[in-house]
Formats: structure tokens, C-alpha cells, sequence
């Protein structure tokens, strides 16, 4: 026999799912959705998967956000997209509080849904060690739209602090930085190569290119990081590394960056360092080969010569 008890709460857990499928039910329909082809429902709705290497964002490198298909609500900025030669996008992180996780229907995988609508976007994978982050999202294609951002209202930075990949290690990880590339400026030769400038003899430095959003983050704090992620008393070289294209310089934009980094020249001599770094307006900027680009996030490393130390 069930006490009166347990009957009334029954009842009240009844009356709780009620409501809040009810709530559920309300929220959707207020939320505005976009509408879906067949194709996009069978993935989105009824969790189907795109065939590997088929689909639109599997290859792409633009800057820009991914966002929800269905909503339009925010997943993945492009700098956490890598390639893992899966055959889907992958990214090893999400915005904050973009994606859901929930267990999947076959027992074994962890599915990722939209948090804001609901849809599904594939699966994620922890531990294969791809990236630093050690994660990676498994995104069809077709459950994203990608939205390119509006470059002519960034601002662009260029640091030379010795071996450019420990440069772009800690640039890159600044909020507000949507971008980064490592190559060369200030030489006399047109589009040098790695192995030319290793010579020492065409003038060229080794430089990160930053383009981040002023809304986000600053001139000043990026020269902040800069400054205290590697040593800048050292001339002609960085760590072990020697030579003139290891040299600490700041290729400026503006005269309003060129007065900055005075400024923090003269912050630094009156705290006792002896700065060695050039501040030299920016010349051309030559990207480096493609397996320089984010060189440590590939190798899931850290720099030996690039290490965070409080200044400021």
C-alpha cells in the first residue's frame, strides 16, 4: 500500500515536471530560431552526422566567430580552431558558457549541444593531446555559421622578442587578441625564408603580428605582457638563442604606440632595468612558413626561453 505521504509527493514532483516542461515550452517559443532544410534538421534536431570531410568550416583558417546555426548564439572564436585531420572542425575550447555537455545516447561519448537552443553539434573528446587544452570539440559543419570579423576595426601590434614562437605563445593566449602570425620585418630583402634569415644577414627580425580588438583589450596591456614574458636587458639575442634577428624591438603603428612604449621605456629604467629594445616604426611584414604559425599550441609545448615573470 502507498502511504498519503508518498502519494502527495507524487503529486507535487508531478506538478514540478509539469511546470517545467511548461517553462521549457514558453522559452522556445519566445526564442527566435532559425529555419532549418532537412539536411540541417536531420544533424541539428535529430542528431545525425555530416560525412567526414565533407563539410563547409572543415579546412577554414578566417578570423571570425562560429556561431549557432539554429539561434545564432556565439560557440567558437577561430583562434581555438585546429586541425586534427578527423574530418570535422575541431576546436579545444568553447566561448564560456556556449556549449552544454550531456551524456550520449550510446553510453560512451559525451555529446555537445548548444546551451542557448538546444541543438546538436557533435561530440567532445578529452585526452588525446592534440592541443595544450588536451580537449577537442568534434563539430559538424552544418550545425554552425561562421561570421567573419570586421578587420578595419582592429588595431595591429608587431613584437620581436627572440625566437617569435615564444612570442606568439603568450600573445596569442591575451584576451581581446584575434589574431596572430610570426614572420619577419625590417630586413632588405623582399619575402625572405626561414633559412635566409637564420643567416643573420638580411636584416630581418623575427616578429609577431597581433590584431586584437580595442574594445577588448589595449595597446598597453599587450605591451605590458610583452615586456614581461622575456628578457628585454639582453642584446642581439634572446636565452640561447644569438643573433640580430633575435633582437627585442617594437615595430610601431602609431605615434600614439610609439609614445606608449617610451613611456614603459622610461617605467623600466626608473625600476633599475637597463632596456635593450629598439622601438623602430613598422616596416613591411613577411609571414613566415606555416608550420612556424602557433608553433607550441601544435606541439603541445611551452617556450624554454619565454617565461611570465610579474613587472608591473
Amino acid at each position: 500500500m502507498i502511504r498519503p505521504a508518498k502519494i502527495i509527493l507524487f503529486i507535487l514532483v508531478g506538478i514540478f515536471v509539469s511546470l517545467s516542461h511548461v517553462s521549457c515550452s514558453t522559452k522556445n517559443k519566445k526564442m527566435k530560431l532559425n529555419p532549418l532544410n532537412a539536411q540541417e534538421a536531420s544533424v541539428i534536431l535529430h542528431k545525425g552526422t555530416e560525412r567526414p570531410f565533407t563539410g563547409e568550416y572543415v579546412n577554414t583558417k578566417d578570423t571570425g566567430t562560429y556561431v549557432c546555426r539554429q539561434c545564432d548564439a556565439a560557440l567558437y572564436h577561430s583562434n581555438s580552431k585546429f586541425d586534427s585531420h578527423c574530418g570535422w572542425p575541431s576546436f579545444d575550447d568553447e566561448i564560456k558558457g556556449a556549449v552544454k555537455r550531456i551524456p550520449d545516447a550510446d553510453g560512451s561519448r559525451t555529446e555537445i549541444v548548444c546551451a542557448n537552443c538546444g541543438g546538436h553539434l557533435g561530440h567532445v573528446f578529452i585526452g588525446e593531446g592534440f592541443t595544450n587544452k588536451n580537449t577537442r570539440h568534434c563539430v559538424n559543419s552544418i550545425s554552425m555559421k561562421f561570421v567573419p570579423i570586421n578587420k578595419a576595426n582592429m588595431e595591429k601590434a608587431y613584437f620581436a622578442s627572440g625566437c617569435f614562437w615564444g612570442t606568439e605563445y603568450h600573445l596569442l593566449k591575451q584576451a581581446g587578441v584575434v589574431e596572430t602570425t610570426v614572420g619577419y620585418m625590417g630586413g632588405h630583402t623582399q619575402n625572405p625564408s626561414y633559412k635566409e634569415v637564420c643567416t643573420g644577414t638580411t636584416g630581418h627580425i623575427e616578429t609577431t603580428e597581433v590584431i586584437f580588438d580595442p574594445t577588448k583589450t589595449s595597446f598597453e596591456t599587450l605591451l605590458k605582457l610583452y615586456y614581461e614574458t622575456h628578457n628585454f636587458e639582453q642584446v642581439g639575442g634572446q636565452g640561447p638563442d644569438i643573433g640580430p634577428q633575435y633582437q627585442s624591438v617594437v615595430f610601431y603603428t602609431s605615434e600614439a604606440q610609439k609614445l606608449m612604449v617610451e613611456k614603459y621605456l622610461q617605467l623600466l629604467k626608473d625600476k633599475g632595468y637597463k632596456p635593450a629594445t629598439w622601438l623602430k616604426p613598422a616596416p613591411e611584414f613577411w609571414a613566415a612558413e606555416d608550420y612556424h604559425q602557433e608553433y607550441y599550441d601544435k606541439k603541445n609545448g611551452s617556450p624554454y626561453c619565454h617565461i611570465y615573470r610579474k613587472i608591473f
